[in-house]
């Protein structure tokens, strides 16, 4: 018997939509009445973009507007006895973003104006923050009740220019300046919602509300967006087994593929699994694997943060820090980490409670392999799309064992990689072959990995072998072969009980011309 498929909110961030439309919704609704009903009535969440802040925001303005039919059958109904409704103000950032001051102004003006005209308000006044305040004050003295604020995603003007000191520091004047009236308005407020992908101290709402409760790392709210590994057999059984079905696998498989790709996030420590929803979602909906988080918008504004603080493609990944430097706020940070946290880059994966120490990770192989196939142009400019045949071609030759094969179809490559200014020193090379490797899916990468005798260049594990490679600039593959030799590199590794196959690789670059030697042994 075929199952009937439900619809997916993909892209959905329309609560009634939702409701209305029979589609999948996954009950979050336990967590609306804790946030509605807790000590603090100004409250903050980051998440990663596509991780279902928008949905909630959605949510809980349906909940403050007193739409209890759309409610019905989910947790919040026996908890709720009064669906008391309130004046709501719902503003989206998310139309903010590339714009210069001007621009920015107007755009504010324009949400306030959507907003004033669905409570019969009128205004000109000129400046953002004098209007919201008359806005909330007008609410308020129409509807005799307290008003509802919520506001979606409102770093996004900031986000694209955070690594420009002279437009951040403008912009963040401007949201400075439109969010200073939610202080002076709490008499007036039943409730203050925020979201965002980053925490900028400077802001306002971080440096004057003295009462803004932060939940993102809070134990209660972390599997208040995505959907949890629980969430996902309990209600989601039937789904697994149809995609099981397209992948011709079992549907334990078929559980292990999505953990592997699009699970693994946490919040805080202890935390539930928790998966990617747009990722996790658009494979049910069209019954395949992908890296579909990432065909939605590359990472633009961290490959230039990247570039501001010198990070090499091969330091990112697997780090130790405290809870501080990786929540820290984003105009003030002094390391990549804490955007690369925020910003779902990077997620908890260990907790050390006697030295208060977490251990960061890429959360699932959709966000390594994605992350680095977007600095790959970086490394091979425009022969980006045959780079990426390339590496699909080597992964079949390691998988086979044949590491002389995979470093000749790289070294064919190469000879067609046009000529890049700055790439006449080893370390560009070194990252170039760190990327490309780590973009071969079912394998284990480093680079520089400290041994008793010295530090490796690049040691790639596969299932049965340990590949030890010794990298080597207009010198010899030989030269390079010898340093493994004589510096024992090998040893470090016997204890895995794996086949270890050694390379010494040499870049040959002369003029513009770029050539790969190498020696296997």
């Amino acid at each position: 018997m075929i199952m009937a498929r439900r619809q997916y909110p993909i892209g959905i961030q329309t609560f009634e939509k939702i409701r209305v439309e029979d589609m999948l919704y996954i009950d979050k609704t336990e967590y609306v009445y804790r946030m509605t009903h807790s000590d603090y009535p100004y409250v903050f969440l980051s998440r990663p973009r596509r991780f279902g802040k928008s949905l909630l925001v959605s949510t809980l303005q349906s909940y403050f507007e007193g739409r209890k039919d759309l409610f019905e059958g989910l947790a919040i109904e026996a908890l709720e006895g009064e669906w008391t409704e309130y004046p709501v103000l719902h503003f989206s950032l998310a139309g903010g973003k590339h714009m210069a001051k001007d621009q920015l102004v107007r755009y504010l003006l324009f949400i306030l104006k959507d907003n004033e005209r669905r409570f019969g308000i009128e205004s000109d006044l000129p400046d953002p923050n004098v209007r919201l305040l008359n806005l909330i004050r007008s609410v308020c003295e129409k509807t005799g009740r307290q008003a509802v604020v919520l506001i979606d995603e409102y770093d996004a003007p900031l986000l694209d220019v955070v690594h420009e000191s002279e437009n951040l520091s403008a912009l963040r004047d401007i949201m400075r300046n439109f969010y200073s009236p939610l202080k002076d308005c709490e008499k007036m407020l039943r409730f203050v919602f925020i979201t965002g992908i980053t925490k900028f101290s400077q802001l306002s709402i971080f440096s004057e509300l003295n009462n803004v409760a932060n939940i993102s790392m809070d134990e209660p709210y972390a599997g208040v967006c995505g959907i949890t590994k629980e969430e996902l057999v309990t209600q989601m059984s039937d789904d697994i087994k149809q995609l099981a079905g397209s992948l011709c696998l079992s549907p334990q498989a078929t559980l292990e593929r999505l953990t592997a790709n699009y699970d693994g996030y946490h919040f805080t420590w202890p935390s539930p699994d928790v998966f990617n929803p747009f990722s996790l979602l658009t494979c049910l909906s069209k019954g395949k694997l992908g890296m579909y988080w990432f065909a939605t918008g590359t990472p633009t504004y961290l490959v230039n943060m990247m570039r501001r603080f010198g990070v090499l493609p091969s330091q990112l990944g697997s780090v130790r820090a405290k809870a501080a430097s990786f929540d820290a706020a984003t105009e003030t940070m002094t390391s990549l980490i804490p955007l690369l946290y925020q910003s779902g880059y990077l997620t908890i994966k260990d907790y050390d409670e006697e030295t208060d120490v977490y251990t960061l990770d890429f959360p699932n192989k959709e966000i390594e392999v994605g992350l680095f196939d977007s600095l790959l142009p970086g490394y091979l400019d425009t022969a980006i799309d045959a780079g990426r045949v390339v590496v699909a071609d080597m992964s079949v030759m390691l998988k086979r064992g044949r590491l002389g094969e995979a470093l000749e179809l790289l070294g064919k490559f190469l000879d067609t990689v046009p000529y890049c200014d700055n790439t006449n020193y080893e370390g560009h090379y070194q990252q170039m072959f760190y990327i490309i490797f780590a973009l071969l899916t079912g394998y284990s990468i480093q680079v520089e990995v400290h041994t008793p005798k010295g530090r490796v260049d690049v040691v790639i594990e596969t299932a049965d072998t340990v590949y030890v490679i010794e990298l080597k600039f207009n010198k010899s593959a030989q030269e390079a072969l010898t340093q493994i030799n004589s510096h024992r590199y090998a040893e470090a590794f016997a204890m895995k009980g794996k086949r270890i196959v050694k390379a010494g690789v040499n870049f040959v670059v002369n003029g513009r011309e770029t050539a790969l030697d190498w020696i296997v042994e």
